[in-house]
C-alpha cells in the first residue's frame, strides 16, 4: 500500500478536500479479505482572513481551522517581528491583539493539535495618507509634578477611541490618571494624560503608543509605527503668583523657599496676565519677545532673559529689568510675570520644566484655554476624566 498525504492552507476559502490515494486488495491465493485500515486523517485546512499581495491595512489578522483545534499560530513580518495574538477558547480560530500595519509582508504559519501544520503568506498595501504624534517629555527627562503626557497629532483624528486604546501609561506607584481630548492651541488634535492630582515627586512613569497599523479615521490617515516615552517626577516645586500683592512665592515639598517681588500684566485689557493654573512648559533662556506675533501692535520687540513658557500665546516668567520700579507695586507688564535679573537668574536655575505654576488675585482675563499650553489642572477630576473618549460621560469636544 502507497499513501500520500499533503497539507493544505486556503486564503478566504477553505480546501477541505483530503488529498489521499490509496490501493489494496488481495492475491490470488488469498481469501479475498483485505485488512482494515484506519482512514487517514483529512490535510489541516485553515482561512486567513487576510490574503493577496494589496491587502488593506488597518484591520486585524484572524485564522480559523476548518477541523479540529489550533495549537499554535505565529504571524511574522519580512524581519521576523511577531504580530501577538490569541487562540480563542474553543481552538477554532486565532486572532491578532493588533491590527496589520501598511506596506508590509507577513507569514502565517498554523498548527493544529494533531500536528499537522500550514503556511501562507499576505502583503498589506501602501498607506494613502500616515498620521504622527508628537510627544511632549523626551525620553530619560525629569519634570515637575504638573506635567501632563501630550500627544500632538499631523493629521485629524475621529477613531479616538480606538486610537486611546493603543495608548498605555504605567507608573512605579500605581498613579491614577486620565486621557483627556482637547484642541491644541495649533489647531491640531491633542490627547493628553493627567494624574488625579499632582505627580508624586520620585514616579517613574512610561508610555507606551501601539499605534502602527492604526486607522486615525477620515481624513487623518494611518500610523505607521509605535511611539514610547519614559521620564521620572522631579521635585515637588509650585509657584504661585498673587496679582493682588505683586509676589511670586516658590514651596518645595511644601515649604516656602522663597518669594519674589514682580510686576505683572496691566489689568483691564489685552495686556492682563492669565489666570488660573499652568505649567512651565519649556525653559528658553534668552529669546526675542515682538509684540506684534502676540497681537499688541509696536508694545515691544527686545531680547529678553531667563524665559520660562507658561502659555503658547505667549506668557512667560522672565526677567524684566526695564520695569523694575514696579515689581511688588503695580502689575504694569504686557501679560507676562517680570521680575529683577537677579531673581529671574536664580529661579531659572532652579525651576523645572513641569513645575506647576498658578496665577491667582484680581485683574486677569481669565484662565487661557486648555489647550493654549497645559491647563487641564483648572478642570475637576470628574470633568476632565469625561473627555476620555473611552469615558461613558458626554464628550465636551
Amino acid at each position: 500500500m502507497s499513501r500520500t498525504r499533503r497539507t493544505a492552507i486556503a486564503g478566504t476559502a477553505l480546501l477541505a478536500a483530503a488529498l489521499t490515494a490509496c490501493s489494496g486488495g488481495s492475491d490470488g491465493g488469498s481469501d479475498g479479505k483485505g485488512k482494515d485500515e484506519s482512514k487517514p486523517k483529512a490535510p489541516m485546512a485553515v482561512s486567513v482572513n487576510l490574503t493577496g499581495d494589496q491587502v488593506k491595512a488597518g484591520q486585524p489578522v484572524t485564522v480559523t481551522v476548518a477541523e479540529g483545534k489550533l495549537a499554535q499560530v505565529k504571524v511574522t513580518d519580512a524581519k521576523g517581528a511577531e504580530l501577538p495574538g490569541k487562540i480563542a477558547d474553543d481552538g477554532k480560530s486565532w486572532t491578532s491583539e493588533r491590527n496589520a500595519p501598511a506596506g508590509a509582508e507577513y507569514k502565517v504559519e498554523a498548527q493544529n493539535t494533531d500536528s499537522q501544520s500550514a503556511t501562507t503568506q499576505f502583503k498589506t498595501s501602501a498607506a494613502d495618507k500616515v498620521n504622527k504624534v508628537s510627544i511632549n517629555i523626551t525620553k530619560g527627562s525629569t519634570v515637575g509634578v504638573a506635567m501632563p503626557v501630550s500627544l500632538v497629532f499631523d493629521n485629524p483624528v475621529t477613531n479616538k477611541a480606538e486610537v486611546e486604546k493603543q495608548l498605555k501609561v504605567t507608573t512605579s506607584n500605581n498613579t491614577e490618571g486620565s486621557w483627556g481630548w482637547i484642541k491644541d492651541h495649533s489647531g491640531n488634535d491633542r490627547v493628553d494624560w493627567r494624574p488625579k492630582d499632582y505627580w508624586k515627586s520620585g514616579t517613574d512613569v512610561k508610555v507606551e503608543m501601539h499605534l502602527n497599523g492604526v486607522d486615525s479615521g477620515k481624513g487623518g490617515g494611518m500610523f505607521a509605527r509605535d511611539y514610547n516615552t519614559e521620564f521620572k517626577i522631579g521635585k515637588d516645586r509650585r509657584v504661585q503668583v498673587s496679582l493682588d500683592t505683586k509676589k511670586l512665592s516658590v514651596t518645595e515639598d511644601g515649604q516656602t523657599q522663597k518669594t519674589i517681588p514682580i510686576s505683572a500684566g496691566t489689568p483691564g485689557g489685552k495686556k492682563a496676565s492669565w489666570s488660573g493654573k499652568m505649567v512651565i512648559m519649556s525653559k528658553e533662556g534668552t529669546i526675542r519677545m515682538d509684540s506684534q506675533t502676540v497681537g499688541l501692535d509696536n508694545a515691544y520687540d527686545k531680547m529678553v532673559d531667563y524665559s520660562m513658557r507658561l502659555t503658547w500665546s505667549g506668557m512667560y516668567a522672565h526677567a524684566a529689568p526695564w520695569n523694575e520700579a514696579n515689581f511688588g507695586r503695580s502689575n504694569s507688564s504686557s501679560g507676562c510675570v517680570g521680575m529683577s535679573d537677579a531673581n529671574a537668574k536664580e529661579f531659572f536655575a532652579q525651576s523645572q520644566i513641569g513645575d506647576a505654576f498658578e496665577v491667582v488675585g484680581e485683574g486677569s482675563k481669565g484662565n487661557a484655554d486648555i489647550g493654549n499650553g497645559y491647563g487641564e489642572w483648572n478642570l475637576s477630576w470628574d470633568q476632565w476624566k469625561a473627555k476620555s473618549a473611552l469615558s461613558t460621560a458626554p464628550q465636551n469636544g
